[in-house]
């Protein structure tokens, strides 16, 4: 989403930012490497999605990695969507892996996944990016609350029917000299990611408004953001050194996986299907990659909402929400974001273990005006229902889950002038996301559209 990061601990999901940390109705125990995606060494890099489309990947919001529905670390995930990713070997039609509930991430860039997810024999034939001493580099990504750290590898990854050849992605919890975590990266920066049950997904798929995940800011001495690269010899990572920003191989920066293809690389459709409002187990959707390259990903009479330009440092843009006589100008729509965010003291807040969600007695109806930064706005009304209710149940699909992020405990550090639409602002609508520097028809990225 927009910072860097993920906000209120695991009580929800604001990838947004860059990265995960899931709801959970059940709270369960911490441990590396619960979970292993669905293993499959010896498959070939397929589409893993089951799409016969050319420009498409299946897209499922679900109770999350089976190695967290039971036992001591039952979990359920609300409102998280995911896909499934193949992981090659460069040039490996054999070594490679399908790494089920990968979350999709529009508000961040860059694929993370976590390390003990992965085979052995993948693992290691997966190659280190090296800077100038010929040292592997390191990558800590923070989140509001939280980060994650590990080596940069590259590999083969296949998305859908989509396939970038030898791109760097995060190993997340890799060991060796990324044991340990240099200090500018954990210090203040709340959770380590570094297990399946911590990030409720085994990876991330950040497919934001840049090119790359850190742009401009990781080229300068010091001009660092969310992405903070680093020198690793074998005594461990502790220099930080500077990357070039290119969305086509040679790449530095970890990648849009959307803006290193070939084709079909100006942005993404995020469609998924409306949601019994009393919640429901599970969704099916598509994602799109491409915004007006084929028949499928139209924008057609979309309201297109242009961001602020200066995305490099977050993965996503801001537009401005009309809301109770208050212009929220670091405003943004966001499928790694699990709720809606934003406050309004006039809807009853949720007690006890609830605390921070909202829980009207009848489900409230509010209306907000998006509005871009060229001017255009639209109208779009809002759905809060009682989140004590939603979060009892056993459901993963919870349209009407919302929040106020100034009642949750933690950083809220930024987020008085935003209206964050998440997750449940998805169901039913198709949402585009151009990105910065590159067109759909006449249209300039960065953008969102519905």
């Amino acid at each position: 989403m927009i910072r860097s990061a993920c906000l209120i601990a695991a009580l929800f999901f604001l990838a947004a930012c860059g990265g995960g940390g899931s709801s959970s109705n059940v709270t369960g125990s911490t441990t590396a490497g619960s979970g292993t995606g669905t293993g499959s060494t010896g498959s070939s890099g397929g589409s893993g999605s089951g799409s016969s489309a050319s420009n498409t990947a299946v897209i499922t919001v679900d109770s999350g990695p089976t190695s967290l529905q039971s036992g001591s670390n039952a979990y359920i995930s609300d409102n998280v969507p995911y896909v499934t990713v193949t992981l090659c070997a460069p040039g490996s039609t054999t070594n490679c892996q399908t790494i089920d509930h990968v979350t999709i991430d529009t508000g961040s860039v860059g694929l993370r996944i976590l390390a003990p997810v992965l085979n052995a024999s993948l693992l290691s034939a997966l190659p280190l990016e090296t800077d100038t001493q010929g040292n592997a580099v390191g990558e800590c990504y923070g989140f509001v609350d939280s980060y994650m750290f590990g080596s940069v590898r590259q590999g083969d990854v296949t998305v859908g029917s989509k396939k970038v050849s030898s791109m760097p992605f995060l190993a997340v919890a890799d060991t060796g000299q990324f044991s340990t975590i240099p200090s500018q990266c954990s210090s203040g920066a709340g959770t380590n990611q570094n297990t399946v049950n911590a990030a409720g997904a085994n990876g991330i798929l950040g497919i934001g408004l840049t090119a790359t995940d850190c742009g401009v800011s990781c080229t300068l001495s010091g001009g660092y953001s969310a992405a903070i690269y680093y020198d690793c010899p074998s005594s461990g990572c502790s220099t930080i050194i500077t990357r070039t920003s290119s969305s086509s191989a040679p790449f530095q920066q970890l990648p849009n996986f959307t803006a290193a293809l070939s084709v079909d690389n100006n942005g993404v459709l995020v469609s998924l299907p409306a949601a019994t409002a009393g919640g429901e187990t599970s969704l099916t959707g598509t994602l799109y990659f491409g915004i007006g390259t084929e028949t499928n990903n139209a924008l057609g009479s979309a309201t297109v909402l242009p961001t602020t330009t200066d995305t490099s440092q977050f993965g996503t843009g801001f537009i401005t929400a009309n809301f109770n006589g208050q212009s929220l100008n670091q405003s943004y729509i966001d499928s790694g974001t699990n709720l809606y965010l934003f406050s309004d003291t006039a809807i009853t807040g949720c007690t006890g273990s609830y605390v921070g969600y909202y829980c009207p007695a009848t489900t409230d109806t509010l209306s907000v005006t998006l509005q871009g930064q060229n001017g255009t706005s639209e109208a779009v009304s809002v759905q809060v229902a009682n989140a004590q209710a939603l979060l009892t149940t056993t459901f993963s699909v919870l349209p009407g889950l919302a929040g106020d992020p100034n009642n949750f405990s933690g950083d809220t550090t930024g987020y008085s002038n935003t209206f964050a639409l998440g997750l449940p602002f998805f169901y039913g609508r198709n949402i585009f996301f151009g990105i910065e520097g590159k067109t759909a028809g006449t249209v300039s990225g960065p953008f969102f559209a519905f």
